[in-house]
């Protein structure tokens, strides 16, 4: 299947790079939410985030959070949010791992706001037993 980030990689699409190293690419969103929405990718194809190996994951954080501190300096943003969709059930639209770095401002307009859940009688801790479980160290 064809995949947008990794023709960006490629330098077969067009893309306004922010940050490029051997292993890690980030550049400006087409579509983004405010503007500066940027994303950071690893440049080898990984289709999310469980996929990618620990020490690409590492660097990718690197790359995260310097790039945050350029997105909110540089565009003297309020605050930010980093996200990462992984699955269409999430909203993931491209199938190779990136994370979102969002400057927020307070005049943007959007709130922040989700349906909360309750757990109920005994829930939480069968659900925790359940994680726990099944985490792989």
């Amino acid at each position: 299947m064809k995949c947008v980030f990794c023709d960006i990689v490629q330098k077969t699409a067009k893309a306004e790079i922010l940050f490029e190293d051997e292993k890690i690419i980030s550049f400006l969103d087409i579509n983004p939410f405010n503007v500066g929405h940027s994303l950071v990718i690893p440049k080898t194809h990984y289709e999310n985030f469980l996929e990618v190996p620990s020490d690409i994951f590492g660097e990718m954080f690197v790359v995260v959070q310097q790039l945050t501190k350029g997105v909110v300096t540089g565009l003297n943003a309020d605050g930010y949010n980093i996200l990462s969709n992984n699955g269409r059930a999430a909203g993931q639209s491209v199938f190779h791992c990136h994370f979102h770095i969002i400057p927020r401002f307070t005049t943007d307009g959007y709130k922040f706001k989700m349906d909360l859940k309750k757990y109920g009688n005994g829930e939480m801790n069968m659900i925790a037993e359940k994680i726990k479980s099944a985490i792989p160290f």
